[in-house]
């Protein structure tokens, strides 16, 4: 199985999705690690990155989740995934992705946003990723104020065979 923790910056997906993979004895991956240099340097300086930042950065995604379907080997990514046409591209050839969508209020994720040390994407760019959040209607839904543990028990008892 594979599973894509998504949401916007600031909603846990990383934190979340290691747990849950942890838990589930799972590779665990952060899409964040997969962003070309120049996109990084752009989020670094709160410009939002477009469609064709984006297209090159998901299909290595979906290389590393169709290699991974290939090799019958579950993992968890976490993911944005902020719009449905990102998504399917994300599973395009794959069988057994499972999305599950991370919700916050606006508030807690600006104040997620300034407490958080270290990670490149500039929280100035939080409203552009709001804008073009589309939510998913085919993903496992969850309030991600809750616990990050409770989350990732959430989404083993959803997801359990």
């Amino acid at each position: 199985m594979i599973v894509v923790v998504a949401g916007v910056t600031g909603c846990g997906k990383t934190t979340v999705g290691a747990l849950l993979a942890k838990d589930c004895g799972w590779e665990f991956h952060d899409a964040d690690d997969f962003h070309s240099a120049a996109s990084v340097a752009k989020m670094k300086r709160g410009a939002p990155l477009t469609d064709d930042d984006r297209w090159p950065w998901l299909d290595r995604l979906n290389a590393l989740l169709q290699d991974s379907e290939r090799q019958n080997k579950s993992l968890v990514l976490a993911c944005s995934a902020l719009k449905l046409v990102y998504r399917d591209r994300l599973a395009r050839g794959c069988a057994a992705v499972r999305f599950v969508f991370l919700e916050v209020d606006a508030e807690l994720l600006r104040a997620r946003l300034a407490a958080r040390k270290g990670h490149y994407m500039n929280p100035k760019l939080l409203d552009s990723q709001i804008a073009i959040l589309e939510l998913p209607q085919d993903a496992l839904r969850l309030d991600a104020g809750e616990s990050p543990a409770t989350l990732a028990g959430k989404i083993r008892t959803a997801l359990a065979p």
